[in-house]
């Protein structure tokens, strides 16, 4: 990679100022014992985690590449990809204008494990290790709050933890919940957030025991990662129809790493049925799209590509330009560039929304 190269672009596109919603760094099991009770530490060592999903020691699907991650990212002096803050700097943080970026540790969390008071002990953890072992060293990196969030009462007891600590970003789901994310036993958790001052970050996957689709396991990884956004979809036609965003006008909803351009479709679908069958959801005060457009942020990485390029314009201004932000998904192997991302017909003031503008609004960041 040639980085007197590349700086020039960084300076002339970037604008010197990036906020990344959307980075996966990685810890093992080690990392989190100081930050564990001996009670959970053998019970890790014993009997391990217990997901509510088969596949216990591997992935449901083959990866695109190794741990999911680009083929550069695994460290000189090895470990992991995303387990070396001095390499992430060298090959991403550093290298690029980053101002912070959001950390979504995906693995080990404990989210979506069947025993609850483990998935919890396990969340708490995974944060304490996301200050000691990330922020405190890099305070451009920010933490989410994972949450133990089929546990309402647990999770709300991390979320008024980690309240007023600017160090965190927002509360961290995973996409595939044990039942659609409108349902009111997750309600206590959004009311949490909200008192709290957090928005809440939806990111794909999750091991809730259902697959993305609606009719079952699809038989590749390919359909598994583009039923993300049907997944999403399903979860915020959910969170709209049960009157989520009705009761809490205040709560902001990040979609993580899930694509947009079925934003437009979803929201026309459920006016035109919204129009014609609105006495079964009298709770709604504005048509489906408007609570989308109020209550939904997006980010722009894996954002489709168009063939042609006036069509993604199209997608975004419906969306809003002051509701999309950058993500890289780094160090995964569909990593976005941040230099080469985003569409060149942006203006100016676009590009520094999506860069930075739109994340320094939501998070209460500069």
């Amino acid at each position: 990679m040639n980085i007197e190269l590349r700086q020039p672009d960084i300076s002339q596109k970037a604008k010197l100022k990036i906020v990344d919603v959307d980075i996966h760094p990685k810890s093992s099991i080690e990392d989190l014992k100081p930050f564990l009770s001996q009670r959970w530490w053998d019970h890790l060592q014993t009997y391990g985690g217990r997901t509510r999903q088969g596949f216990a020691k591997t992935y449901p699907y083959p990866k695109g590449q190794p741990i999911a991650s680009r083929r550069d990212s695994w460290p000189p002096g090895g470990g992991l990809p995303a387990s070396d803050l001095n390499f992430m700097k060298q090959q991403y943080l550093d290298l690029f204008p980053i101002e912070h970026a959001i950390m979504n540790p995906l693995s080990p969390t404990g989210q979506g494990d069947q025993n609850d008071e483990f998935s919890a002990a396990m969340a708490f953890a995974a944060n304490e290790f996301q200050l000691e072992g990330w922020n405190r060293r890099d305070p451009r990196l920010l933490s989410s709050v994972i949450v133990a969030f089929e546990d309402a009462n647990a999770a709300i007891a991390e979320i008024r933890k980690r309240a007023g600590d600017k160090r965190f970003a927002h509360v961290l789901f995973k996409s595939r919940t044990v039942e659609a994310m409108g349902k009111r036993r997750y309600w206590p958790i959004y009311e949490a957030a909200i008192e709290a001052g957090f928005p809440i970050g939806v990111h794909v996957f999750g091991t809730s025991g259902r697959p993305a689709s609606n009719t079952g396991w699809p038989s590749f990884y390919i359909e598994d990662m583009t039923e993300h956004s049907s997944c999403c979809q399903a979860q915020v036609a959910s969170l709209v129809l049960e009157g989520v965003f009705e009761r809490y006008p205040e709560l902001k909803i990040i979609m993580i790493e899930a694509g947009f351009g079925w934003m437009p479709s979803l929201g026309w679908r459920m006016d035109k049925n919204w129009k014609r069958m609105k006495d079964e959801v009298p709770h709604l005060k504005l048509a489906p799209s408007e609570y989308m457009r109020r209550n939904i942020w997006v980010s722009t990485q894996p954002m489709e590509e168009a063939e042609e390029p006036d069509q993604l314009m199209e997608v975004m201004n419906w969306v809003g330009f002051d509701r999309i932000m950058y993500a890289s998904d780094y160090p995964h192997w569909d990593f976005d560039d941040p230099i080469m991302a985003l569409p060149p017909s942006l203006t100016d003031e676009q590009r520094a929304k999506l860069y930075y503008k739109n994340a320094y609004a939501l998070y209460g960041l500069g």
